[in-house]
């Protein structure tokens, strides 16, 4: 007699609500206590240097500082965060920062810490945000379901915003009180972001342990290499804000241009958060959904001319302005670089390309900050501010010429890649091609 087949009881589907996945709350916690740490650092160590010295050269040192460890260990890093447990580099890493920063505060509370000290702790965070920031980035699709991951990155990018709007702002204020003040309280926040982060509990993916090779640790530079549209945006990126960046001037147009003081310069860096969050919430409501090379290369000639008014103002308001449509232009650009990057990533390889991507935006903001400083020491403030937004603009066109297809693409790809276009074998498909249901890493309109 014919059994009854047993009706199959489906599978649960997912929580699509964020505060149902414990592990994504505590990322985001760890990561904006972290952003905030960093953003109240960059006030403190800025003011406390060119109060020190007085010298755009040495606040340009500040920048080369935070970009050498960097440079040197982002591929190393990316490695890292392919093989080893990425919650645990990332706890080490800020488990690091905070105690370097409890030791600053207390030497400078004791007159105990000179120029060469506080230089030798921004190598020591930066060396812990090389290794931190790719691995964050990999590790958050890991926390949720793939059908929540849109939204967790939504929100972990406008908490990442209020973040860098707060944290100038909070460590302007504690400055007030004394640099000691805002070194502690970064600290304090570095150390809540570990024990986040040290909470976190997640599945992990069997990973083979295979050497560190050369190889291995350019692979993320062959794939950037091997997408064109990819290569494009990030080195668009790469240039122009490494020109057009007034981040590291600030102090002294802060003091010497506007004279609003070291609560003023916490609102003049806010200013391109605060835009940047704005910008966001008018994506959020307005995809950018066809044009996308366009509105990229508008956006980056957007910054660099607004780049230019401010480096040519004298009004606190309007300095403030041109910094907020500088930081919303910047976020235009950002979203797409950000989408075409973690769209066209294989999971297997997110930590190395994501440390490729940290080194071209680790290079454009802190190798930036020094090319400001030395140009500041020649041109002065103003003339090192105009020539680099005029320099960005160039660029942008410059751009358009040597990356057409760039210019060309039309909208943003449909869902992740699944291979690494060079690792193909029998049966897969060779650079440029698409298995069938299959989206390229980015549309291009042809003509």
């Amino acid at each position: 007699m014919p059994q009854t087949p047993v009706p199959q009881t489906p599978a649960p589907r997912p929580s699509e609500r964020l505060r149902d996945h414990p592990a994504f709350l505590l990322f985001w916690i760890s990561r904006v206590a972290s952003a905030l740490a960093f953003q109240m650092l960059g006030v403190a160590v800025g003011w406390l240097v060119y109060a020190l010295t007085g010298s755009a050269v040495a606040l340009g040192l500040v920048g080369l500082a935070q970009f050498l460890p960097l440079l040197f260990l982002s591929l190393i890093a990316g490695h890292a965060a392919d093989v080893f447990d990425r919650r645990r580099i990332v706890f080490i890493g800020q488990s690091v920062a905070a105690v370097t920063l409890a030791l600053l505060a207390l030497g400078l509370a004791e007159g105990m810490v000179g120029l060469a000290a506080i230089y030798g702790a921004v190598v020591m965070l930066g060396a812990c945000r090389a290794f931190e920031h790719p691995t964050m980035a990999a590790l958050l699709p890991r926390l949720v379901p793939g059908e929540v991951l849109p939204r967790a990155l939504a929100v972990s990018s406008s908490a990442m915003q209020m973040a860098t709007i707060a944290g100038p702002a909070v460590g302007g204020f504690a400055y007030a009180f004394g640099a000691t003040v805002p070194l502690a309280g970064a600290a304090l926040c570095y150390a809540t972001a570990a024990l986040a982060m040290m909470a976190v509990r997640h599945t992990h993916a069997p990973v083979q342990r295979g050497g560190m090779t050369l190889g291995t640790l350019l692979e993320g530079l062959v794939f950037i290499r091997g997408h064109k549209v990819v290569l494009g945006s990030i080195s668009l990126d790469l240039f122009a804000v490494l020109l057009g960046g007034v981040t590291a001037l600030l102090p002294i147009f802060a003091s010497d241009i506007l004279h609003v003081g070291a609560e003023g310069l916490g609102a003049l860096r806010a200013a391109p958060a605060v835009g940047a969050v704005l910008m966001s919430v008018v994506l959020a409501r307005v995809p950018l959904s066809h044009k996308v090379g366009h509105k990229m290369f508008a956006a980056v000639a957007m910054f660099g001319l607004a780049t230019v008014v401010f480096s040519l103002s004298s009004s606190f308001f309007l300095s403030l302005g041109a910094l907020f449509v500088l930081g919303a232009a910047d976020n235009v650009s950002v979203v797409i670089r950000s989408s075409l990057v973690q769209l066209s990533t294989p999971d297997a390889m997110r930590g190395r390309v994501s440390a490729v991507n940290s080194l071209f935006i680790g290079t454009s903001n802190q190798l930036g900050e020094f090319e400001s400083g030395m140009a500041a020491a020649l041109l002065g403030a103003v003339g090192a501010g105009v020539a680099g937004g005029v320099g960005t603009i160039l660029v942008a066109v410059l751009w358009m010429r040597l990356f057409p297809d760039l210019l060309k693409v039309d909208r943003m790809p449909a869902r992740p890649a699944r291979t690494h276009p060079a690792q193909t074998s029998p049966g897969q498909t060779h650079p440029g091609q698409t298995h069938p249901g299959q989206t390229h890493p980015a549309r291009v309109k042809s003509g």
